[in-house]
């Protein structure tokens, strides 16, 4: 009959929608300098992120396309509180830290059809980086990809500082502009070494600060939501390969005394392309204004000002720093003033107060 009909096609319906939940054999864990992000594949054996917890405690868990991501902020040696997060000395010539956790289904129902999953992971910090992370340069992570059918991969992550457009040589650190070479194109390049080649690297945001801190109010956008944040910016490639390219024109801050060095931090992400559309979304004015959903990782490059001189009422600051980050960028709207910040080739400079 027309009913059973429509019944048999509504349990067809149903069952074809519940069966979207993909392998969930792995894990991908990025070891920023600042945090730590574990992404596991979204629905892993059929269960809900609200099901999922860090350290058996916290349901903090964000959707974000493909992936359930939980994030650990705070890598303080002593700390033994946040979401279950341990951590462990290891003594010797270079002592280090090491963080563990894991993610765990609890399900508190009387009957579980789901096979129990339990995601352990674990970050390695060298001890003085964390006492003092002016030691050692922010620009590197590590992203491993643990077990499962694609096997296991351990990756570096890293953003350095190029000779021309070609990036075929890496400068060496520190990364020295000379006043004379304020308005010269800067070239970097952020690369994966290690993973699988399904795997991509794609940068959200890139923007420049005073300070080491990626938070600094104080800032200057160039790249966002991954378009280039004005014509003196250019991308080269973005989310095609295990290597993604940019330049921008070097610059200096103004009514900052005694401040020689500037920090260029970039939010990058690695997406697995054989699960994930990793390109990103076409440029339009509506992407340069929209904020991130779900905050990536960062890391950090120092660039210092050679010959900074005060040759009027507004100090300059010479230098550069690229950091990969894992927060949200907050780009500069058109209403902030355009009074304080002096960039190359750019008349309408502005910073965010």
């Amino acid at each position: 009959s027309a009913a059973c009909g429509l019944g048999m096609l509504l349990c067809f319906v149903v069952l074809s929608v519940m069966v979207v939940c993909p392998i969930s054999d792995y894990i991908m864990v990025s070891c920023f300098p600042n945090m730590i992000i574990a992404n596991v594949p979204e629905c892993p054996y059929g269960w809900e992120i609200d099901q999922l917890s860090l350290g058996g405690t916290c349901y903090t868990g964000v959707s974000s396309p493909g992936y359930y991501r939980f994030s650990i902020p705070d890598l303080t040696p002593r700390n033994h509180s946040y979401c279950g997060t341990q951590s462990e000395y290891m003594d010797g010539k270079d002592p280090k830290y090491v963080f563990h956790n894991y993610i765990i289904s609890n399900d508190t129902s009387l009957t579980v059809r789901n096979q129990p999953v339990n995601y352990s992971f674990s970050c390695t910090y060298r001890a003085a980086y964390l006492v003092n992370n002016a030691v050692f340069s922010q620009r590197v992570a590590t992203v491993y990809v643990n077990n499962g059918s694609i096997g296991s991969f351990k990756s570096q992550l890293s953003m350095n500082v190029f000779t021309n457009s070609k990036f075929l040589y890496a400068k060496d650190a520190p990364y020295v502009i000379d006043t004379s070479e304020i308005g010269s194109e800067v070239f970097i390049g952020i690369e994966a070494k290690g993973l699988s080649s399904r795997f991509k690297v794609v940068i959200n945001n890139c923007w420049a600060t005073p300070s080491p801190y990626s938070t600094d109010r104080k800032r200057w956008s160039l790249i966002v939501n991954s378009c280039s944040s004005d014509s003196t910016v250019t991308i080269f490639e973005n989310a095609k390969d295990s290597r993604s390219m940019f330049k921008f024109n070097s610059f200096r801050f103004q009514r900052l005394e005694k401040v020689s060095t500037v920090w260029l931090h970039c939010e990058v992400q690695v997406c697995d392309g054989e699960k994930l559309f990793c390109q990103p979304a076409p440029c339009t004015s509506r992407s340069l204004r929209s904020e991130l959903e779900t905050p990536e990782g960062v890391l950090t490059v120092e660039f210092q000002l050679r010959g900074l001189c005060e040759t009027s009422e507004h100090t300059l600051v010479k230098g550069f720093s690229t950091n990969l980050l894992p927060f949200i960028s907050v780009a500069p709207t058109a209403a902030e003033s355009s009074s304080d910040r002096n960039f190359a080739g750019n008349p309408n400079s502005y910073w965010a107060e």
